[in-house]
């Protein structure tokens, strides 16, 4: 049985969340998220907390077993979803190379990175991005998976290079380098 899917979740002052069904919508300073719950999860409400259950379904154990595996789960989207639309989420990420910036433009984020043309990225709605000495990108919003998302295909334009070490890393992240070719001829 799951023990942390157990524990009740405690809801915060500033967030109204609103059960119909299955449906769960969370509404904060931030914004509005929703999340669907399977069938073989409940949910129950009890002043300012919530408490997720497995649904027991007659003589069918692997159903049990599937709701049991789901409790802890739900439970870290249903945190998730509280703590965006409370405080949201950053990833912070950083170019590394000579001649290597970024710049916003409306909508969109251009990324020049020794291409022979910048590389265009579209901004989700729901995210805001900032920019520091053209270098440092502040991806924010509040939805993790939003956030997450659009920083790994920021970062996958231009993966950190093992030699080098030029590309674009998310912050505090170790690029394990390489040695290079050892100089040809030996000794005598």
């Amino acid at each position: 049985m799951a023990r942390l899917g157990k524990k009740p979740v405690v809801i915060p002052e500033k967030v109204k969340l609103t059960v119909d069904g299955r449906t769960l919508v969370a509404s904060g300073e931030k914004g509005s998220l929703t999340l669907n719950l399977p069938g073989e999860l409940s949910v129950s409400s009890n002043n300012r907390e919530l408490v997720l259950q497995s649904v027991v379904s007659s003589g069918r154990k692997k159903t049990f077993r599937r709701g049991d595996q789901l409790l802890g789960l739900y439970r870290k989207l249903i945190l998730n979803m509280l703590e965006g639309v409370t405080r949201g989420f950053e990833k912070i990420l950083e170019i590394h190379g000579v001649g290597y910036k970024a710049e916003l433009k409306d909508n969109q984020l251009f990324l020049h990175l020794g291409f022979t043309h910048p590389v265009v990225l579209e901004i989700p709605t729901g995210i805001t991005v900032q920019i520091v000495k053209d270098t440092i990108i502040y991806v924010r919003g509040y939805d993790k998976e939003k956030v997450g998302s659009f920083s790994s295909k920021i970062r996958s334009v231009c993966p950190p290079e093992p030699y080098k070490g030029t590309g674009i890393r998310y912050r505090g992240e170790y690029v394990r380098q390489k040695v290079g070719k050892a100089a040809a001829g030996g000794t005598k």
